[in-house]
């Protein structure tokens, strides 16, 4: 990025120590070695090679946060947004939602699996041997997860699953699926949900890609279960009490996406600054003009106000400081500021680059093209205001 005060400002120390800093600086060199030289490639191509999980792995990125007995490394919340908003730096989306797509796969699994399943299943995913995929949405329902069709019905030992799933992260290669479903059908809400992982390679799951508008490199599927047959050993919490695990899991992903929206405005800040700085229009560079100047400040301050909320809200849930329903409702509303800073960053970017900012291969028409999958996804904007409202019982 581009020499800048407000991109090169020194971190809080109250939050990052020379530890940290040392982690963040062993996640840049990775991006700009493995990833950031292949990104216009692999969004061409529609994916990015298998080889990356594995590599990702070598460096420690997937095992951030688990135990060492799964082959992870145990790390505070700090360590684990500064994956997102370093992977940010290659301006593309798809690799970072598919490569860590096991950060909303493999918590249920974590917190509500057997110790015999946790054993079995986690090391190969943190060591990028297995991929992992969180699968919620349905066609009807999106973020009205209580109202989800997906039936398992008990027969003996094994649970019988039915129905579909859709917009499933890396739905096409995963290994294994963490699965909504309906155990018990009488219940129509959030009391009948429970929570299986089912192997990728179980007879009945056919798998469906889908074209996106953006998240190109990222592989997006539809899946339909019919008739899988998956092991009650295989449940993860206790049966139809898998809601709470599911909205856990929600809260967790939308501070990691925000810390990643923080990161993709940030690029879109430095490319604007870096263009109006050299561009030249009537004799001046692009940034002697006030209005462009403006509107880099806007930008700025957008990223700051992000910023500052990220790292209080992050310590406020390190350190379970307040009322667990502000935390839902800070991160909820967080999650917005974050996409609409991002939105309105690389609405901006591509404003100032001018007919450059519309060709393909620069960072931000591939981020202008990613924006509303972050305000759809892991909660829409919409959700995420009504859920806050509730929360602060307004």
């Amino acid at each position: 990025m581009t020499d800048n005060l407000l991109l090169s400002a020194a971190r809080n120390s109250n939050y990052y120590t020379p530890e940290h800093e040392q982690f963040r600086d062993t996640v840049r060199d990775f991006v700009a070695r493995e990833i950031t030289p292949h990104v216009n490639a692999w969004d061409e191509a529609g994916e990015f090679p298998r080889e990356l999980y594995r590599k990702a792995a070598e460096v420690g990125l997937l095992g951030v946060g688990y135990p060492e007995e799964y082959g992870g490394t145990p790390a505070d919340v700090f360590y684990q947004l500064i994956i997102p908003e370093e992977v940010a730096r290659a301006g593309c989306g798809g690799v970072s939602a598919s490569l860590f797509s096991h950060t909303i796969g493999t918590p249920p699994i974590l917190h509500a699996g057997s110790d015999e399943l946790k054993a079995r299943v986690l090391p190969d995913i943190l060591a990028g041997r297995k991929i992992s995929a969180l699968c919620i949405t349905e066609s009807g329902g999106g973020s009205d997860v209580a109202s989800l069709r997906t039936t398992a019905v008990r027969d003996g030992d094994h649970y019988v699953v039915n129905g579909e799933k859709t917009f499933i992260t890396s739905g096409m290669r995963a290994d294994w699926f963490t699965v909504a479903v309906r155990t018990n059908p009488e219940v129509k809400g959030a009391g009948g949900v429970s929570l299986l992982l089912i192997p990728g390679d179980t007879p009945g799951i056919t798998r469906t890609k889908l074209d996106k508008m953006g998240w190109w490199a990222s592989d997006t599927a539809h899946l339909r279960f019919e008739n899988v047959r998956v092991p009650v050993g295989h449940l993860l919490g206790v049966e139809n009490e898998g809601f709470r695990i599911i909205m856990r899991n929600f809260n967790s992903e939308r501070l990691f996406m925000a810390a990643g929206a923080y990161g993709f405005a940030k690029v879109c800040f430095a490319d604007a600054l870096d263009w109006a700085r050299e561009r030249k229009t009537f004799g001046l560079p692009l940034v002697e003009r006030q209005v462009i100047r403006h509107k880099l400040v806007d930008m700025a301050m957008k990223i700051e106000s992000v910023r500052c909320m990220i790292e209080d809200l992050a310590w406020r849930v390190q350190q379970k400081f307040g009322d667990p329903r502000l935390l839902v409702a800070q991160t909820a509303m967080l999650k917005n500021l974050a996409m609409q800073t991002m939105q309105f960053c690389a609405d901006e970017a591509v404003q100032i680059l001018g007919g450059m900012g519309f060709m393909r291969g620069t960072r931000p028409e591939r981020i202008y093209r990613e924006v509303k999958v972050n305000m759809i996804g892991g909660g829409s904007v919409e959700i995420m205001k009504d859920l806050a409202a509730k929360q602060l019982q307004l």
